[in-house]
């Protein structure tokens, strides 16, 4: 009797306007999509976090120029492997290469690849979840493009789910509160995979509750402990209490998610975001010292890496905190909304043809390491927004420096500007 398919694999997207949570991939400008528009398919390696679609995509991309598709895993491939990939290629007249765990091939792995993907007899997709920049060799490197996937945000984990409750290829028919599919996208960390599979358990109970999502997702899982907590109300009180400089009640929340069965590689994305939403350039450090606790995680695993977050929480939870980067981004994205025509000045746009330097591209520049009051002195917004500000250092940390130091700027552009007339 055949198995019937789990139900993330059956829901797989079937085009790349049902992929969810990559816009900046698959939207209407996105790179794969114009890619895919021009027929033209480039050897890549898509990384990010598990449940991202990485699979999909590279399964999408090749439908869409028509080539077959092998798919390697490099925790089990090897020489042999890559040389029997490269006679079917040739057998088929060139295939895309899906290789899972990129990272993971040695140099050697890596050089065999090299001269096949210069012919275009392979077109390799990598994917990884680690940064591809340690891993891969130069050569290697230098043949590929890179593009990286983000976590499932909330409400596209709910569109998920939703759909998959409606299609015909997954659970038509269940009933179930959006109550329940809102804990189970909380939960899922932003792994569509992981929010999938614990959907279909929980149906597996005849509806979707929050009984049977607690069921399914474990009665201590994800903070789901007896008095009945949520997972995301630990998360949150974690994070409210490491900007709030409350050290001891961070390390509590963070022990309450661990014993709780939480992922701790959600927990050390989480670690990050506090790194640089709440802590800053309060404290240029804070970011470095939150990624090594991942990195560091990753290697040990548990418990031993648990102890690489820990100390990750200490140190967020005394370093001075600001948002003024968070602040300045929204306020960066409000005006790119208000004003997305705005022209880049003649002086700043780039000039590598003798017509666009006719144009006046580059006309005027002045290269601040050469003519410092020249630089100060010319215009960098568009014409109507030289008096936008931005960015606004606090006094706490790092930034107190950084304060001086930006008043001490916007000074000298005043004069400057004053002085062009």
């Amino acid at each position: 009797m055949r198995e019937v398919e789990p139900l993330a694999e059956r829901l797989r997207p079937r085009s790349l306007d049902e992929v969810l949570g990559q816009p900046h991939l698959t939207g209407p400008q996105g790179l794969l999509r114009r890619m895919l528009e021009a027929g033209r398919l480039s050897s890549m390696v898509l990384f990010g976090p598990p449940g991202t679609g990485k699979t999909t995509l590279a399964r999408l991309l090749a439908e869409g120029v028509g080539r077959p598709f092998l798919r390697l895993s490099a925790v089990e491939a090897g020489l042999k492997e890559v040389r029997q990939a490269v006679e079917e290629a040739r057998a088929k007249g060139g295939l895309v290469l899906f290789l899972d765990e990129v990272h993971r091939f040695n140099k050697a792995q890596q050089d065999a690849l090299l001269p096949h993907l210069e012919s275009g007899l392979l077109t390799l997709i990598g994917a990884t979840a680690e940064n591809p920049a340690f891993a891969l060799v130069p050569a290697l490197r230098s043949r590929l493009r890179f593009f990286p996937l983000r976590p499932l945000e909330e409400a596209d984990l709910l569109a998920l789910l939703r759909r998959a409750l409606e299609d015909p290829r997954g659970l038509p028919g269940t009933p179930y509160e959006e109550e329940a599919l809102r804990v189970l996208a909380q939960a899922a960390g932003g792994d569509a995979r992981f929010a999938l599979n614990t959907l279909e358990l929980a149906a597996s109970f005849g509806r979707v509750d929050l009984k049977s999502v607690r069921e399914a997702l474990g009665a201590e899982r994800f903070g789901m402990d007896r008095e009945g907590d949520r997972f995301y109300d630990l998360v949150s009180a974690l994070h409210k209490s490491l900007r709030g400089s409350h050290v001891d009640a961070a390390l509590y929340y963070l022990a309450r998610l661990l014993q709780g069965g939480a992922d701790p590689r959600y927990l050390a994305r989480r670690l990050i975001r506090v790194a640089v939403e709440d802590v800053g350039l309060a404290d240029p450090l804070a970011l470095r010292l939150a990624v090594a606790a991942k990195e560091a995680y990753e290697a040990l695993g548990s418990p031993e890496g648990e102890l690489a977050l820990v100390e990750a929480a200490v140190y967020l939870a005394l370093a001075p905190k600001s948002n003024s980067l968070y602040a300045a981004w929204k306020k960066a994205q409000e005006a790119a909304k208000a004003h997305p025509e705005a022209e880049v000045p003649l002086n700043l746009r780039n000039a590598p043809t003798g017509l666009a330097r006719a144009l006046g591209h580059g006309e005027g520049y002045a290269y601040y390491h050469e003519d410092k009051e020249g630089s100060f002195a010319q215009r960098y917004l568009p014409e109507g927004l030289e008096g936008l500000t931005l960015f606004e250092a606090t006094g706490e940390g790092w930034e107190e420096r950084v304060r001086e130091r930006l008043k001490a700027l916007r000074e000298r552009f005043q004069t400057a500007r004053r002085r062009r007339g």
